[in-house]
């Protein structure tokens, strides 16, 4: 009878240490990366909310310049708010610019979580150019343009 209280049933199975160990660092490397990339989308979220501002900046400058006989003299960021009240809106990104230059105008918006600022400029023949100036791995691309 003794010796049959110090064996031990075949069939008790279970995970080592070891084995247990080896999943969690699985798990954990998993997680690292799925962060870096979650991390990586909200920034350009950020960013393209700011290429938003600035695209309605620059209809609520076309605007203006269609109730001020197609002159942008006298743009400022009050004026553009005024427009359109959604540019007032500063929770992710901030409107930082609009003024009228020669016979065109710049608006300019910066994302507030990447510090990334997306400009629009338009000249006096028509010719519209948007750039950007890169902080981080945001939604501006290398070039500079967008």
């Amino acid at each position: 009878m003794p010796e049959r209280r110090r064996q031990h049933p075949q069939d008790e199975r279970g995970f080592t240490l070891v084995e247990v160990l080896v999943v969690i660092l699985v798990i954990g490397v998993l997680a690292g990366i799925a962060i870096a990339v979650f991390l990586s989308q909200s920034e350009k979220a950020t960013d393209a909310t700011a290429k938003a501002q600035v695209r309605s900046a620059e209809t609520a400058a076309e605007t203006y310049a269609t109730e001020h006989n197609g002159e942008y003299k006298g743009l400022e960021l009050a004026r553009l708010k005024e427009i359109e009240p959604s540019l007032s809106d500063e929770g992710i990104a901030k409107l930082t610019k609009a003024d009228a230059k020669g016979g065109g105008f710049v608006v300019q918006s910066e994302a507030l979580g990447t510090k990334d600022r997306y400009s629009i400029e338009r000249k006096e023949g028509g010719e519209v150019s948007r750039t950007c100036k890169r902080e981080n791995n945001g939604g501006c691309p290398a070039g500079g343009t967008w």
